[in-house]
């Protein structure tokens, strides 16, 4: 089921649900791309073109952040799960292991990305990977990266490249690169290679994962946190007011007022 929330496309899945869609895209080699939205990449949107025709073009668009979450059934959208990326992947990749589908790794630096595939195989010895590649690679090489992922026949393909630049990547070659399922992974396989640790479980819950982060990187996180958790907060009383005026208005005029949804 596809809303609206602040503008930006939302699906309303659970996890079972979007794991499903990945699996039947991979059996049936029919292309499906998936975005994992968070209210830092949200926010972003709002000054990024390439980013924002990224998320609205998405196949899928996952609500990943415990921020949006909440702030989506506040405005009246009936969320049930959050589908954090991290996650998703885990679990995609045990399907993968299950029933014999190939990963594609690209992105992350060459160490990270090679120690995430180790602690992978640790876990699933019977994974089979279609090929892994940092991302570390020039524009004159990216031609060359694209054709060794399409010669792979790899059935899903996890990007661990920063924003804008998998967004590029993906708007140049999405077509040619011919594999069905495609999903950005974000900081996901230095959490698989160990180098980065997750929020405990009960912070994940609260929706405090990014202050676990602040706590990690103080110098690099707090302010981008900052300034995006500031631009959220506005943005939400704006669709707030937005949403309850309209409500006065309509009953001063003697109508019911309409079923809430997502405002833009």
């Amino acid at each position: 089921m596809r809303d609206t929330f602040l503008g930006c496309p939302i699906d309303i899945l659970t996890m079972s649900e979007t794991v499903d869609l990945a699996r039947d895209a991979m059996r049936t080699r029919k292309r499906l791309r998936h975005v994992a939205l968070n209210v830092a990449k949200l926010v972003t949107m709002r000054r990024d073109p390439l980013l924002a025709a990224d998320v609205k073009s998405s196949d899928v668009v996952g609500v990943d952040g415990m921020g949006i979450v909440w702030s989506a059934r506040f405005l009246g959208l009936p969320i049930r799960d959050r589908v954090a990326g991290i996650d998703l992947l885990n679990q995609l990749l045990e399907v993968c292991a299950d029933e014999g589908l190939k990963p594609y790794f690209l992105g992350a630096t060459r160490d990270t990305v090679n120690e995430a595939v180790c602690q992978i195989l640790k876990k699933h010895p019977e994974m089979r990977f279609a090929g892994v590649r940092d991302g570390y690679f020039s524009p004159e090489q990216e031609i060359d990266v694209v054709d060794e992922i399409r010669k792979s026949g790899a059935d899903c393909l996890f990007i661990g490249m920063p924003t804008p630049r998998k967004e590029r990547f993906l708007a140049a070659h999405c077509e040619e690169i011919n594999v069905p399922f495609i999903m950005g992974v974000g900081g996901s396989f230095d959490v698989l290679a160990g180098k980065v640790s997750r929020a405990p479980t009960r912070l994940q819950k609260l929706g405090l994962e990014w202050l676990y982060r602040v706590y990690q990187e103080p110098r690099r996180m707090w302010w981008r946190y900052l300034k995006t958790n500031t631009v959220f907060a506005a943005l939400m009383l704006k669709a707030f007011l937005h949403q309850n005026l309209h409500s006065i208005s309509k009953l001063g005029r003697g109508e019911l007022p309409a079923k809430p949804s997502g405002s833009s």
